[in-house]
């Protein structure tokens, strides 16, 4: 029951991770109903550039104040630096093809994706880099029995008012109904007097500045970085979004938290060379019989 309770413990903090990721997923496509491929890629330049500052601020070896202070600087540069590039692309690449066929912009994401991916080549090198080891690894909770470290802290610390502040955005801020308004109808949401490229370009943003912030504990978590790392977690954070209801932010998170305990207790009981095959099974499994997701609303094609 103990090793039952560690490999949830572990699936909850990595699904947490991944929820974070596939918010950035779920928004974009609310939106404008593009699946953009190159986030992932994106949070892999934020893993870089959160290597260079931790260099930079000669963060590795400081005091415990110095060192979750220098976090919560990370969290943001890394936000900003990642939220405003995303919004860059949006402008350059985007949305001059909001008009044109939808599979413009999908194969333009995944172009964006690969210069990402060379751009991180080119940042970090062929080889994977190691991420310091900035928080302890002593275990917080009482006893030998779970484990619960600094690192499994970070993770809920930053990751759970992230999503409360971007549900509280949403559904009640100004800003967070025009995004609604757009997202249902965006010529309806202009002729009330809504900019709607505006309003767009603020999505972009926000799910930058969330995989910034990912990418910042993804570092710090698994301390190991490479140019291919968008790659995967993309893919998974993408499954995530897809599997709660992609367009729909709890399903985001709730699929995030399946896909992570899946993940983990796979590993644990089946074996790691499966944990791949099983995700998408369940994922297909489910899809099959709720093909919105498990949070999505289905939707009226009109014709």
């Amino acid at each position: 029951m103990q090793f039952f309770l560690q490999q949830c413990l572990i699936g909850i903090t990595n699904g947490a991770l991944v929820a974070l990721v596939a918010l950035g997923y779920t928004m974009v496509y609310g939106i404008i109903r593009l699946i953009n491929f190159a986030h992932g890629d994106l949070i892999m330049l934020g893993a870089c550039l959160a290597l260079t500052l931790v260099s930079a601020f000669g963060l590795a070896g400081g005091g415990m104040v110095t060192t979750w202070c220098g976090v919560v600087l990370l969290v943001l540069l890394c936000g900003l630096f990642c939220g405003g590039l995303n919004v860059a692309v949006d402008r350059i690449v985007y949305r001059p093809l909001r008009n044109a066929p939808k599979l413009a912009p999908l194969v333009s994401a995944i172009g964006v994706s690969f210069i990402f991916m060379n751009i991180g080549l080119f940042w970090l090198g062929p080889a994977d880099r190691s991420f310091p080891e900035l928080l302890p690894a002593a275990n917080l909770l009482a006893g030998d029995g779970l484990q619960f470290t600094a690192k499994d802290l970070l993770v809920l610390v930053v990751v759970i008012p992230l999503m409360v502040a971007l549900s509280l955005l949403v559904k009640s801020t100004r800003l967070g109904k025009a995004m609604r308004a757009v997202s249902q109808d965006p010529t309806a949401a202009a002729l009330v007097g809504i900019d709607v490229d505006r309003v767009i370009a603020f999505t972009f943003f926000v799910g930058g500045f969330l995989g910034g912030a990912a990418s910042v504990i993804y570092g710090l978590y698994i301390n190991t970085i490479s140019f291919q790392m968008g790659f995967q977690n993309g893919l998974y954070a993408f499954t995530a979004a897809v599997l709660g209801g992609i367009g729909s932010i709890p399903g985001a998170v709730v699929g995030g938290l399946v896909i992570g305990l899946v993940r983990s207790l796979s590993s644990a009981y089946v074996g790691e060379r499966w944990t791949g095959a099983i995700v998408f099974v369940i994922l297909i499994v489910i899809l099959v019989f709720r093909p919105e997701g498990l949070l999505g609303r289905g939707t009226k094609e009109k014709v």
